[in-house]
């Protein structure tokens, strides 16, 4: 089914490998084409890959905006878990290596090679498990260019209404070797970046983490030194332009001061103050619901971009043109914010589990406009996402895929439904085990613990399996079949109901029989009682000439013939 426009802008713009979007691999005419090692993220780790660690990167990276180039030096501190002969480093064999060194000893270049992405560096000597290395890498070329960022990944070479360049990158999709050597899988994450972004003359370049100085070199360029912790490999970013820059500052419920900055083209004042005065009330919003701001020490950043959004660790994307719409409040904005919680400070393990991120970045919008305005915004917002389910693919496989495995419904993956059907599984959870338990599940999701507090905490990956049993602990009660049915299968339940002899029956049907007691709602001439469907089944006496109204506040996930009609039918204009 192609999806709407009015879909497209709902759903979040942090990956959207949807129909709209240009199919992976595009390249503009006369670019070098990328390998399928480079255009794949994640995946199955091979053990030698999977036992390093990145403790810190010095990436120092200059940008040349008049030939479309970059040259990079990335100096890794690596450790390894178990023995290495070679290291394996994700690197696009486009921004060729010119030059490594181990341990500050230069590497002949017949030690190294890079033929389909995979930069292989033969030791000297083996490392030791438990050994560490530090390997320097000099690269450049001309970097891979998004044909239309977020949804295709690279650098967008771009300008300013002044005709001044406007340049990002964009890597959730491909990942982080499009312009640095790295681990492109989620647990490749290294524990501390310095980023050195040298620019031309009168641009800045504002990234992850916290700004440690600004040198000026001879002729005007400038070098931006930024230091930041734990970033998603796909997280750091590049953005430059002439920006102009709008700072603040939180005092947070839990006591402490966050930075606020937003790095806005000039000439957009007026939009940019809109959307500024959105930090504070937002962030008041996530503290109170989930928990402490994860990156107080640093910033909270965001950065106007010449593509839609991207949830960039401290710095994230925003395109949005600073559009309103009936919320009140500027969507993509939020749901940015929102992955600096479900995703940056929890992270999934695999790729497989990003519905944890998406599920519950979508999820935060409706929850927003309901502490805004009350339930009547909420059910509007669910509402849209709830006609927007396709349900061709479960949200988790249980096997350990690839980004596009994920985001791509042609390649077998559930697509948009990680969103918006992962925020209506979290809907109906909370409606289940009710508010208090729903945030208490979440804290510790995010947290690890359920009494985050500045400091206590730091960031960790989770897993679905885990949050299963996140959610078993704190009701008490062992709740996987909720999430067999609703993550598992493709498939949504379907709610039977017969009404004879002075009595309504209800069922559920599901996919392969599985057990699914969902308690459900059920209203009788205005009364609402509730059935508790032990075994998936439930009864209630009804008088013959009774008005029913089955789920009245729409609190479950369940088959809609009516919105698979809708699905089916095609629009104006068709």
């Amino acid at each position: 089914m192609e999806v709407s426009i009015t879909t497209r802008f709902l759903l979040a713009a942090s990956a959207l490998a949807l129909a709209t979007a240009p199919a992976h691999g595009q390249i503009r005419p006369g670019e070098p084409p990328i390998t399928a090692l480079t255009e794949a993220s994640g995946g199955p780790i091979d053990p030698e890959r999977a036992a390093l660690r990145l403790e810190h990167v010095d990436l120092a990276i200059e940008i040349f905006p008049e030939t479309q180039k970059l040259q990079g030096i990335a100096t890794l501190t690596l450790t390894t878990a178990a023995p290495q002969r070679r290291l394996l480093i994700d690197l696009d064999k486009n921004l060729p290596v010119t030059a490594i060194s181990l341990d500050g000893t230069p590497l002949p270049h017949s030690s190294w090679s890079n033929p389909e992405g995979r930069l292989t560096i033969n030791l000297p000597k083996p490392l030791a498990a438990g050994d560490q290395a530090i390997v320097r890498i000099t690269y450049g070329g001309t970097p891979h260019v998004a044909v239309r960022a977020p949804w295709d990944d690279g650098i967008v070479w771009s300008k300013t209404p002044e005709g001044k360049p406007w340049i990002a990158t964009t890597a959730e999709g491909y990942g982080c070797d499009l312009f640095w050597p790295c681990l492109d899988f989620p647990a490749g994450e290294p524990a501390k970046v310095d980023l050195h972004i040298t620019v031309p003359k009168g641009l800045s370049a504002p990234s992850n983490g916290v700004l440690q100085k600004v040198d000026t070199l001879a002729d005007g360029r400038t070098t931006w030194h930024w230091r930041a912790r734990s970033p998603n490999p796909y997280s750091v970013a590049l953005n430059i332009a002439p920006y102009v820059e709008m700072k603040g500052s939180y005092r947070s419920r839990f006591g402490n001061t966050i930075p606020l900055y937003y790095w806005h083209l000039p000439g957009r004042e007026a939009g940019a103050a809109g959307l500024f005065t959105e930090f504070a009330p937002t962030l008041d919003f996530f503290e109170a619901n989930v928990g402490p701001y994860p990156w107080s020490d640093e910033k909270l950043g965001v950065v106007e971009t010449p593509h839609m959004g991207m949830e960039h660790q401290t710095i994230n994307a925003y395109g949005n043109n600073y559009a309103k719409d009936a919320t009140g409040f500027d969507w993509l904005f939020q749901h940015e914010l929102a992955h600096e919680w479900f995703g940056n400070q929890m992270s999934a393990a695999n790729w497989d589990d990003y519905w944890l991120h998406e599920g519950y970045g979508q999820y935060m919008q409706p929850l927003y406009g309901r502490w805004r305005e009350g339930e009547a915004r909420y059910a509007v917002m669910m509402e849209k996402f709830r006609n927007q389910i396709e349900n061709k693919a479960p949200i988790v496989s249980g096997r350990i895929l690839t980004e596009e495995e994920v985001y791509e419904e042609e390649k077998g993956g559930p697509g948009g439904d990680i969103y918006v059907k992962g925020a209506w599984v979290l809907h109906t959870l909370r409606n289940l085990i009710g508010d208090k338990a729903f945030w208490d599940v979440t804290r510790r999701l995010v947290y690890g613990r359920p009494d985050p507090k500045p400091g206590n905490f730091q960031p960790r990956f989770a897993t679905t399996p885990e949050y299963v049993g996140i959610v078993n602990q704190v009701t008490g009660k062992d709740m996987t079949w909720f999430f067999d049915v609703y993550l598992r299968e493709a498939a949504l339940p379907e709610l039977l109901q017969t009404r004879e002899g002075g009595r309504l029956t209800l069922r559920w049907k599901t996919p392969r029989d599985k057990p699914f007691p969902l308690p459900v709602e059920v209203q009788i001439d205005g009364k609402v009682e509730t059935l508790a469907m032990t075994g998936g089944t439930g009864s209630i006496a009804v008088p013959a000439d009774a008005h029913v109204v089955i789920d009245p506040a729409s609190r479950i996930l369940k088959r809609s013939e009516a919105v698979e009609a809708a699905q089916r039918s095609p629009r104006r204009g068709e």
